[in-house]
């Protein structure tokens, strides 16, 4: 089955007002009280906080955050900059999360763009007259049109090509393309084993010093990885998913607190993590 049957590309674009302003004018000043003068000048810069009170956007930008997280985690990077690999299997229960997302971030800028002309308003208020300038504020219509969010999606390119093209020339646009696409799956495979690799290397870390701190945050990743694995391994590599299943078994269902607290327990599972980091070490060579 050609990697075109089994995954789609994607692309991610979220677009946001930062509320964020450089302003020159009060960077000179700063600079001149410090003493700081020519080309030292670019030492710092000053960005005036357009809206100094205001959860709204703050809300609008945290939900975009979570929104590229989850874009991140449930997709694998691809050869062409901006694009994930996204796994057929995968696709409906990512593009319903994320509409449902979508739904929610448009909810908030809404609420956002509501709020914003008594915002600015306290705005006026609250920064100083000489910081204020109303050429730095979008009005309405403008400030709507600065919040978009877009997931592109394209097939993985393949060798069919229906131009007319001289036959050497065909060969040779095939042959690249499928290079291409070679290339972009066994980098999208190597970081599939990277994460795995990545969570169990932080548990050895953790678990090998007794006197090492760490959150629950520590399995709670493990688990995560371990649900999501199976989605992206869009090659159905039997040695990753043999992997991901030891890895579950021996590590995920870990309890944070009985770790910290038993000593034996947290030294075995320091064992069996470094074992399952050697074996997966052995695979990802090959890589």
């Amino acid at each position: 089955m050609k990697l075109s049957d089994k995954a789609l590309l994607v692309q991610l674009s979220i677009s946001q007002w930062s509320a964020r302003k450089y302003d020159k004018r009060v960077t000179q000043e700063i600079a001149h009280n410090f003493g700081v003068s020519g080309s030292a000048v670019d030492v710092g810069r000053y960005n005036k906080n357009l809206l100094p009170i205001d959860d709204f956007l703050a809300d609008v930008h945290q939900k975009a955050r979570q929104i590229r997280t989850a874009f991140y985690v449930n997709t694998l990077p691809w050869g062409l900059e901006g694009a994930q690999i996204l796994p057929s299997k995968n696709y409906l229960g990512f593009i319903s999360a994320f509409r449902q997302d979508k739904a929610e971030w448009e909810y908030l800028v809404d609420i956002f763009l509501q709020e914003y002309p008594r915002l600015k308003a306290e705005a006026k208020r609250i920064v100083p007259a000489g910081m204020y300038k109303e050429e730095d504020y979008p009005s309405l219509e403008d400030m709507r049109a600065k919040f978009k969010i877009d997931l592109a999606v394209f097939p993985v390119p393949s060798g069919d090509f229906r131009v007319e093209l001289a036959d050497d020339e065909l060969a040779r646009i095939q042959a690249e393309v499928e290079n291409r696409a070679e290339l972009g799956s066994q980098k999208a495979m190597k970081e599939a084993w990277q994460r795995l690799y990545t969570r169990v290397e932080k548990m050895v870390e953790k678990l090998s010093d007794p006197k090492a701190i760490f959150r629950d945050s520590m399995v709670e990743h493990v688990r995560e990885i371990c649900s999501v694995l199976p989605n992206l391994n869009f090659a159905d590599d039997p040695n990753l998913e043999a992997m991901r299943q030891e890895v579950e078994a021996k590590l995920a269902n870990q309890n944070a607190d009985s770790l910290r607290l038993d000593p034996v327990l947290r030294a075995d599972k320091a064992a069996e993590a470094k074992d399952i980091m050697s074996k997966m070490g052995a695979f990802m060579g090959g890589i």
